[in-house]
């Protein structure tokens, strides 16, 4: 095959996704409604995540290697 070649079959398959609102299948419904909501919520609410269930890092990443301490607690095997 050659690269244009490869290139534009690259491109359609990029291109094939559907852009438009998400339907329920055929004899299905979308959950009912949060408890005090009045309208059930769209499918684009349905799909954004929460804070819990994606947190942020609360922990600063190391950036270079630092030497452990001592400790007391890491002896050799007896025996």
């Amino acid at each position: 095959m050659k690269k244009p070649a490869i290139a534009a079959l690259a491109l359609m398959l990029c291109s094939c996704g559907q852009m438009g609102e998400l339907e329920p299948l055929e004899g299905a419904s979308l959950p009912p409604a949060p408890h005090g909501a009045t309208d059930p919520l769209t499918s684009s609410e349905l799909l954004e995540t929460s804070p819990q269930a994606v947190p942020e890092r609360s922990v600063e990443l190391r950036r270079e290697s630092e030497e452990r301490e001592d400790d007391p607690f890491d002896l050799p095997p007896e025996g």
